[in-house]
């Protein structure tokens, strides 16, 4: 029998400029791609309806669809990833299996005790970094230790793709510095190298334990406008100023690589945006105890007063300060909040109420679209003075204050 490899999808649903796929396609086998829905992490979910389960769904039935315009198809499956891969190592002659990485602690366990599985039965596992531009080390002071302040690596992040003059690259000078530091894997152009097969089973959303949300994602195009005018519109929440597009950077239906290239054209501080997210991630590769400290251990013995029903009243949007209350309703209702509004919601929460930062970390992880858990925690450590690069600790978002300054016309309060 004729010996296959596979490209599990995880955080980079898409075909196009996939560079695990990439990979995958040119490896000179015929590629089965494989989606699992992970039981571990879809147990930790407290809504049967969550919106985020429901967009993988619909993108996988897409992505399906695709697929079997070349005669492919995609295999989707439902349990726990180690008892799904001896399942698959069963019914198919794998020689190799392609993917990308997962900084998050689960993901990076997982794929260890994948890997180790694989590599006793002779499969071969390779992983390739796509969710970022820079990973982990990549991006080093130069002694070589990860830099914890965001505005040195940021400049450093920029001289690595520009040079030490990027400030002065700008136009088309800066787009061909860029494309050609910044690679583009055209998977698009192998998918005949996909193993062709009949449609496979599509399992329902009902049958791994989820329903449809009436929650509407964001599209994954954004009027150019938008991002041209990022700096100027961003902190207005009544604008419509920002794009929207965490869930899909989360998900990996669009491509960090493409929009990094049109950041860099477009707007600075959009670029400085996507750059956040490359710090972050970095942040969580070099010191996975983030997840549950702060990052200062100065601050690991703080007295929070945890009060339960004012963290309830704060859940709800029913603490009586309308901006808090209005970001808190927007998140409820919509899955979304505006930057600005994130900042001055957990800002109350841990400076006002006095609740532990890590209680609103995982409300907001509950309730995101565009969830991600290194710009999560990174975000709510900052907020909470305790992080890195962070707020001083005693630096205290006023809502009273806020609210004029960004919302004149409280349009956004009354909505």
């Amino acid at each position: 029998m004729q010996k296959i490899a596979v490209f599990w999808f995880r955080r980079d649903l898409r075909l196009e400029d996939n560079a695990g796929l990439y990979h995958a396609l040119k490896n000179g086998r015929q590629v089965l791609p494989v989606f699992i829905f992970d039981k571990n992490i879809l147990d930790e979910l407290e809504d049967e309806a969550d919106a985020r389960v429901g967009f993988i769904h619909q993108t996988l039935w897409e992505l399906r669809e695709k697929l079997q315009t070349f005669g492919a198809s995609l295999k989707v499956l439902h349990g726990s990833p180690p008892e799904i891969w001896k399942q698959l190592v069963e019914n198919y002659p794998i020689e190799a299996v392609y993917t990308n990485h997962d900084y998050e602690p689960y993901a990076v366990r997982r794929d260890v005790a994948v890997q180790q599985f694989l590599q006793q039965r002779g499969i071969s596992f390779h992983t390739f970094k796509d969710h970022v531009i820079f990973e982990k080390k990549e991006i080093c002071k130069p002694d070589g230790s990860p830099y914890v302040v965001f505005t040195p690596y940021s400049r450093k992040w920029k001289e690595t793709l520009l040079g030490e003059n990027f400030a002065e690259n700008g136009g088309k000078s800066a787009e061909k510095q860029m494309s050609e530091n910044i690679p583009h894997y055209p998977s698009e152009d192998h998918f005949e190298a996909f193993l062709k097969t009949d449609p496979f089973e599509f399992p329902s959303l009902e049958q791994i334990g989820f329903k449809k949300s009436t929650i509407a994602i964001p599209p994954k195009t954004v009027a150019q406008g938008i991002i041209r005018n990022y700096d100027q519109t961003r902190d207005f929440p009544a604008l419509n100023g920002t794009s929207k597009l965490g869930i899909h950077f989360r998900f990996g239906t669009i491509s960090i690589r493409e929009k990094a290239k049109k950041a860099l054209l477009l707007n600075q501080t959009f670029l400085n945006e996507l750059i956040w997210r490359d710090f972050y991630s970095m942040i969580l590769s070099n010191f996975p105890r983030v997840v549950n400290e702060p990052f200062r251990k100065e601050y690991a013995n703080i007295v929070w007063l945890n009060n339960p029903r004012d963290f309830e009243k704060w859940c709800a949007g029913e603490t009586g300060y309308p901006i808090v209350d209005a970001g808190m309703r927007e998140l409820n209702t919509t899955g979304y909040m505006h930057n600005r509004v994130r900042m001055i919601t957990a800002s109350f929460l841990t400076k006002h109420l006095l609740i532990d930062w890590r209680w609103g970390e995982a409300y907001f992880a509950q309730k995101l679209l565009d969830f991600d858990l290194a710009s999560n925690n990174g975000g709510w450590q900052w907020a909470a003075g305790c992080g890195t690069d962070a707020a001083p600790y005693f630096r205290i978002f006023n809502p009273d204050a806020q609210t004029p300054k960004f919302y004149k016309e409280l349009t956004y309060v009354k909505k």
